[in-house]
């Protein structure tokens, strides 16, 4: 658990054959990231060092075998597995996929016993995941059933922020999953969000239209009017600074999304094209609504430049960073709502 301001950051090693742990490991090759949080690697001491050789890197860790034996001011190791998995830089194995669900288990079960007090998530391939005991699409869906919350994929930057109706349901199937309660719960999900992590007390929040130019009153399909206008109107008039739907097609290019705390896309693409345009490297996958805080890059394996030092880490610093302000910030936002004649730094 937390001691004396220090946060206990587990981090989920994600697929070995991808660049999961080489951002991992260039983000703490930096010393100065031990001052801001401590380190939990959820592997394994071969594992690491098989990685950091083949990755020309220059860092050193403790091993641990419990999460609850952390040392601050070291990277730690717990080291989840005692065999040496085979690594196949840039391909999708079974084996990778594997090792990338113990890493994932094993840290999940550390944050819900406290042993860690937020996650960081290395990416996996959805593929390569699934077994007789793990059927998720993604690491969302994992989480939702594991930690106490209505779960919302939230991508986020300091300037742009988008959350998701529906998040890994194929396109066709999206528009019959949106009804009334759907949109309700995400709506709270993602204002209770905002206030709590981001510390924004009142929250304007915009929807994006289901089909193109919002079904341009009815003529490009009906589930705008008929299913999002409503309860827009509704929630609106109940006091939610919930406005829409808007046309996604000039919503991004127009700047208009600069208006608002946060957006409300329908389904994926429609969310994730526009913040990974405008964001890709700087922005941060997070899992809102959920009891705990777990965050990710925003990109995947990235198997073609695998093993080859040539990834990027700049996401993975920024999920790290995110996940230690959001668990400051809850924490703080904890603390004000059990006293609330405490001076408030909540802005707006």
């Amino acid at each position: 658990m937390q001691e004396e301001g220090k946060i206990k950051l587990g981090i989920s090693i994600g697929d070995l054959n991808g660049i999961g742990c080489e951002v991992v490991l260039k983000t703490f090759e930096d010393a100065r990231m031990l001052d801001f949080c401590t380190p939990v690697i959820f592997a394994s001491n071969k594992t690491i060092s098989f990685q950091k050789k083949e990755l020309g890197l220059d860092i050193n860790y403790h091993g641990i075998t419990d999460a609850s034996k952390a040392v601050d001011g070291k990277i730690n190791v717990v080291n989840v597995w005692k065999e040496i998995p085979k690594i196949n830089f840039g391909e999708a194995t079974e084996e990778g996929g594997k090792y990338a669900i113990k890493s994932l288990r094993a840290a999940v079960d550390a944050l819900k016993n406290d042993t860690i007090d937020a996650l960081v998530t290395a990416p996996i391939n959805k593929n390569n995941i699934q077994a007789e005991d793990f059927k998720f699409p993604g690491h969302t869906d994992f989480l939702a059933q594991e930690l106490e919350g209505e779960s919302l994929m939230f991508m986020v930057t300091d300037e742009l922020k988008v959350g998701l109706l529906t998040d890994h349901v194929a396109v066709k199937d999206a528009p019959s999953a949106i009804n009334p309660i759907l949109i309700r719960n995400k709506v709270r999900t993602i204002e209770k969000s905002l206030q709590m992590d981001f510390g924004i007390r009142a929250p304007k929040v915009a929807m994006l239209g289901i089909n193109p130019h919002s079904g341009d009153n009815g003529i490009i399909g009906k589930e705008d009017d008929e299913v999002l206008k409503p309860v827009i109107k509704e929630m609106s008039e109940g006091g939610h600074l919930v406005f829409g739907p808007y046309s996604a097609d000039s919503f991004f290019g127009s700047d208009a999304y600069k208006s608002f705390d946060a957006i409300l896309a329908a389904y994926h693409d429609q969310g994730l094209i526009p913040f990974k345009t405008l964001s890709f490297g700087k922005g941060v996958n997070f899992t809102a609504g959920l009891s705990k805080v777990r965050t990710s890059p925003d990109h995947g394996t990235a198997y073609e430049i695998a093993g080859k030092g040539k990834a990027d880490h700049s996401s993975f610093k920024e999920a790290v960073f995110t996940a230690l302000q959001i668990f400051k910030n809850r924490k703080e936002y904890q603390e004000l709502t059990e006293n609330p004649l405490q001076k408030q730094r909540i802005r707006r």
